[in-house]
């Protein structure tokens, strides 16, 4: 393999010339049908869009902001962007205003892609505070026909220029091209700032071909796959999977008609090779519990019994012990009966490989999926290495651990207990942050800001992040997301927040699962008319106090933990929401910022109250705040 191939432009052009013309590329949902485009296609698409960028003045080294949900275009327009040495800066499309002001006036795009209307008018409204923005481009022209800018233009009308660029410069395309070398910056992905503003990561096109060569030969995946693009472009964990490994395998991308309609599609493809976030899981999870909630009282009964057959095969197959016969037998009757349906209605019947990664997932999630014959396995990885730090393989699964290093990773852990690596898809930096920098590498060694140790068994186990581990007042060790993820198991909670550091017992803040929830009400005919309303009813406390009595059966049964079991907790009135800046896009807890917000609530879970008030500003995406006050129960909770 020569060392050009390692570009992203030239990765295309090869795929070209390697796979046949019938060989589908890309396929995209649109008005109810699919669109195929060949690698030729493509080619084709983001040749005359480079070209167009060119027409208007797009340089080597220019950024170029992208936002939308996944289509063909905008992964298009990322290529053609690389193709002229530029450098992407993909926007996560449910950002808000001060957001995506942040990144795209720190990441100096010069020019900026837009799905539709509405992601059109948010980049229009930037650049009325960004003069450093030349052009917008948008892709979907509807609503925008009364439109009028000289820097508003229309994707198609981009390409034309393209066109007509290329034929008055017949080797401009390929002197760029070639122009770009495998160590030239590829992509600036923003971290997502649990701690502060995102930090810009820079890196390129050698990290993210090694590293996506590594994650096919993990798993003998080849040009045969299909996959759903479907996650935020803007998260490294779509781009690895949905850019980085399609390209370079030659699999099949697949883009929904709608984040709405995700589910409904990919039933219709039959994905074999699918990744998703722990909230991804544990939302398929709350949806598959409500609806068997509603089903006849013996499917209810069926369901659940054979669900705990799975789980005992299961766990018989992690750890590589004989499956009794009996077991066996009925494993195969629940296949018919169970398993298979319900397999095919997830569309995940041919999948031969399944990820989690982004944060640690329950293992009881973890287990369930692998009870129904899903190949789930964790990765663990970060922004920093191109999400390549450590996997899961055949044959050797634990499931509270994210296996062992990767090929051509190297794995050790320091004297406070945090996790530090050298991978193949270590960044360069944070664009312009050095301090940022200095302060996550050391001699080579990325740090990764979490607490880890590696198991008798060589696999990579994650406690938590670094800062948030820390112990109760009589010296148990306090690790709030793996009592967050035991919670968030049940169908009824959607997100949580676990309280302790220095004091005497585990509280916790609880989102309820509306939909979940409301289901649930409902059919005991509980009226209600609002979600802060709900979650304050009795009934809905009873039902989560069950849950957590769940948790602290299984806390009470680890030596280490049982003394962190739930004492106390109350019911949100509303959800943490990331445009609050509460939690992440990608749906990590803003721990820090949560402390500083809930002081009142927090004070009262510790001072004994029955109930607190609270007044808490809610954003909306367009900027309009409103504010909620309700009375919040606190309730506690039995002890093992």
């Amino acid at each position: 393999m020569s060392d050009i191939s390692l570009t992203f432009p030239h990765i295309l052009l090869d795929n070209v010339r390697k796979f046949p013309a019938s060989k589908i590329a890309m396929r995209e949902k649109e008005y109810g049908i699919w669109q195929s485009y060949s690698w030729q296609d493509c080619l084709e698409q983001v040749r005359d869009l480079a070209l167009g960028l060119a027409a208007l003045g797009f340089k080597k080294e220019d950024k170029m902001a992208i936002i939308g949900d996944n289509r063909p275009h905008l992964y298009w327009g990322l290529a053609a962007c690389q193709c002229l040495g530029g450098v992407p800066v993909p926007l996560y499309q449910d950002a808000i205003h001060k957001e995506l002001h942040y990144i795209v006036d720190h990441s100096e795009c010069k020019f900026a892609l837009a799905e539709d209307q509405e992601q059109t008018d948010k980049l229009m409204h930037l650049k009325e505070e960004i003069p450093g923005i030349e052009y917008i481009i948008y892709n979907d022209p509807r609503g925008l026909r009364n439109y009028k800018h000289d820097w508003l233009i229309a994707y198609t009308d981009v390409q034309e220029m393209g066109r007509k660029f290329g034929q008055e410069n017949p080797d401009y395309f390929m002197n760029a091209v070639n122009g770009v070398k495998p160590d030239d910056m590829s992509l600036i992905a923003y971290t997502s700032g649990t701690t502060g503003n995102p930090k810009g990561v820079m890196i390129t096109h050698r990290m993210i071909a090694d590293c996506s060569r590594g994650f096919l030969e993990w798993d003998n995946l080849d040009e045969t796959e299909n996959i759903m693009a479907y996650l935020p472009m803007a998260w490294i964990g779509d781009h690895m999977f949905s850019y980085g490994q399609a390209l370079t395998a030659g699999f099949t991308i697949n883009c929904p008609e709608s984040t709405t309609t995700t589910f409904h599609d990919q039933r219709e493809i039959g994905p074999t090779h699918i990744f998703a976030p722990p909230r991804i899981w544990e939302n398929i999870l709350t949806q598959i519990m409500i609806k068997i909630e509603d089903s006849a009282w013996i499917k209810q009964k069926a369901f659940h019994y054979f669900m705990k057959v799975a789980n005992r095969v299961e766990k018989k197959r992690i750890v590589n012990e004989p499956v009794p016969f009996a077991d066996r037998i009925l494993y195969a009757i629940g296949r018919i009966l169970i398993y298979g349906p319900l397999l095919d209605n997830l569309g995940m019947s041919k999948v031969k490989v399944a990820y989690t990664a982004g944060e640690a997932i329950g293992p009881e999630i973890f287990e369930f999926y692998r009870s129904l014959g899903i190949n789930l396995k964790q990765l663990y990885g970060m922004t920093e290495s191109c999400a390549y730090v450590s996997m899961q393989k055949d044959g050797d699964i634990d499931s509270e651990s994210v296996g062992p290093p990767a090929p051509g990773v190297e794995i050790k852990i320091s004297d406070s207990g945090e996790v530090m690596y050298k991978s193949p898809g270590n960044f360069i930096g944070y664009y312009k942050n050095p301090e940022g920098t200095v302060e996550t590498m050391e001699n080579g060694w990325l740090l990764s800001g979490d607490a880890g140790y590696i198991t008798e068994r060589g696999h990579l186990k994650i406690i938590d992040r670094a800062k948030d581990v820390s112990k109760l007042n009589d010296g148990t060790m306090f690790a709030p997301k793996y009592i967050e993820n035991k919670l968030k198991f049940s169908p009824y909670i959607k997100e949580c927040v676990a309280h302790g550091m220095s004091q005497d017992f585990v509280a916790v803040f609880i989102d309820i699962d509306f939909g979940a929830v409301a289901n649930w009400a409902e059919r005991r005919q509980i009226g209600f008319t609002s979600y802060t309303d709900l979650a304050q009813k009795p009934e809905i406390y009873d039902l989560i106090y069950n849950e957590i009595l769940r948790v602290n059966k299984s806390l009470s049964q680890d030596e280490h933990l049982k003394n962190s079991q739930i004492k106390r907790f109350l019911l949100l009135h509303k959800e943490l929401n990331p445009d609050d800046s509460e939690i992440t896009r990608t749906r990590k807890v803003r721990r820090g910022f949560i402390a500083e917000k809930y002081e009142t609530l927090i004070n009262a879970l510790y001072e004994g109250k029955d109930n607190v008030d609270v007044e808490a500003k809610v954003t909306y995406e367009d900027g309009r705040t409103t504010t909620i006050k309700a009375n919040l129960k606190i309730r506690d909770v039995e002890i093992y």
